[in-house]
C-alpha cells in the first residue's frame, strides 16, 4: 500500500486529457475515444455512470467507469498510472466504486475482463466478486477469451 495520500473523487471534464493518457498506456484498457470519457461525467447522457478518479499529491494517477442500469452496474473500464500500479491504489478506487454503487442502490456489478489480465482478476476477486461465466473470442486485438465476473451488494 502506498504511503501518499490518496484522494478519490468523481471525475470531471479537467480529468479526461490525463484520464486518456493513462488509458492509452494500458495494453487492458478498452480504447475510449474522448466522447465515451465526456459522456461518462455528463449524467443527463445515458446510461447514467459513476467515474471517479484516484489523485495524488494534485495528480490523477487512476480512473473507474461503471455504467448504471439499477439495480445493476457494469464496470466498464478501471486504470491505474503504470508508476502507480502494485502499490494499493487499485483496491483503494474499486472499494470507492463499490461503495458509490451501493449509494446509487445497485445490487449486482457485474464486469468482463481478459482471460491473460490475471493481475486484475486476482484484485476484483479479492473484493469479492466472483467467476460468472465466459464469452468465448470476446475481445480482438489479440483475439481473446473474456472472464465473466459478478459482485452481489448488500444493502
Amino acid at each position: 500500500m502506498t504511503d501518499a495520500k490518496v484522494a478519490i473523487r468523481p471525475m470531471t471534464g479537467g480529468d479526461v486529457d490525463r484520464v486518456i493518457e493513462i488509458a492509452q498506456s494500458l495494453a487492458h484498457a478498452p480504447p475510449w475515444e474522448r466522447e465515451a470519457y465526456e459522456s461518462a461525467i455528463d449524467w443527463t447522457h445515458p446510461p447514467r455512470r459513476v467515474a471517479l478518479v484516484a489523485e495524488i499529491s494534485g495528480a490523477v494517477t487512476g480512473f473507474a467507469v461503471a455504467s448504471l442500469v439499477i439495480p445493476d452496474a457494469e464496470l466498464e473500464t478501471i486504470g491505474i498510472a503504470a508508476e502507480w500500479q502494485g502499490k494499493g491504489l487499485g483496491r483503494q478506487l474499486l472499494q470507492a466504486l463499490v461503495q458509490a454503487l451501493r449509494e446509487q442502490d445497485v445490487t449486482k456489478v457485474m464486469l468482463e475482463v481478459r482471460d491473460s489480465n490475471v493481475a486484475a482478476q486476482g484484485l476484483y476477486r479479492s473484493h469479492g466478486f466472483e467467476d460468472s461465466g465466459r464469452r468465448s473470442g470476446y475481445y480482438a486485438d489479440p483475439k481473446e477469451d473474456a472472464v465473466l465476473m459478478q459482485l452481489f451488494l448488500t444493502p
